[in-house]
């Protein structure tokens, strides 16, 4: 079966920030993936913009922001679609779980990967991870008959949020994306919008990689992206 890759995230830029290694290091590996932008992060991930210019509109600010998640996506190598579902607050509604398990069932990954279910400082991305939880188990029948396509259940994953201790995050899977950072560090540097995380981000990327190194004994991991499992995983083998 195909791998896929499944990232959902509840602004436009979180996909770069929190897994841009992780989505170009599996095209590198032959997978078909898809990025999922809830909303734009308009009102409240898109602080440089409207420091610019207090004048703007919440729509010229979308455009700016479509503009920029685009081109890293380009960037990286991978689609992208745009939900326009707004943000601070998200609202998630029945009508919109229903789109989001469609979109799952269509796409047929065989990997999720979202927020963490916890975040102290942002409203939106603790719905993202409900929206997707609930999305999941609805394309997968959810034990039931569903009116829904059933698909098998993918593997899923939280990303690392920006406040990993105070999120309740704990890293069990650690992906080496040194043969492509490159791409990440050039599809965060699209995101003008928000121009201070990119220097966190790839710090980031370097701490973790010495965990997995440290972990492993892999030597030759220079760059890593960290994330935790929120299903049990099925093998044929311990090893």
């Amino acid at each position: 079966m195909k791998k896929k890759l499944l990232v959902i995230g509840a602004h436009s830029g979180d996909f770069v920030w929190r897994s841009a290694g992780t989505i170009a290091k599996a095209i590198e590996e032959g997978a078909e993936t898809l990025v999922i932008a809830m909303s734009y992060g308009e009102r409240g991930e898109s602080g440089e913009l409207w420091k610019e210019n207090p004048n703007r509109t919440e729509e010229s600010v979308k455009i700016i922001r479509h503009e920029q998640a685009q081109k890293a996506a380009d960037v990286i190598g991978t689609p992208i679609r745009f939900l326009d579902w707004g943000d601070y607050p998200m609202i998630i509604s029945d009508q919109r779980i229903e789109q989001l398990t469609e979109i799952i069932g269509d796409f047929e990954p065989t990997v999720i990967l979202t927020h963490s279910e916890k975040d102290p400082f942002n409203p939106d991305h603790p719905l993202a991870f409900q929206a997707t939880q609930r999305a999941r188990l609805l394309s997968s029948g959810a034990g039931v008959p569903s009116a829904f396509k059933n698909i098998d259940p993918p593997a899923w994953y939280s990303f690392e949020p920006h406040q990993p201790e105070l999120s309740s995050f704990i890293p069990d899977t650690f992906i080496d994306i040194s043969s492509v950072i490159d791409k990440k560090m050039d599809a965060m540097a699209c995101m003008g919008a928000q121009n201070y995380l990119k220097d966190y981000y790839a710090e980031l990327a370097s701490r973790r990689a010495n965990h997995a190194r440290r972990i492993s004994g892999k030597k030759n991991i220079k760059f890593a992206e960290a994330f935790q499992s929120q299903v049990p995983r099925v093998t044929n083998t311990i090893f």
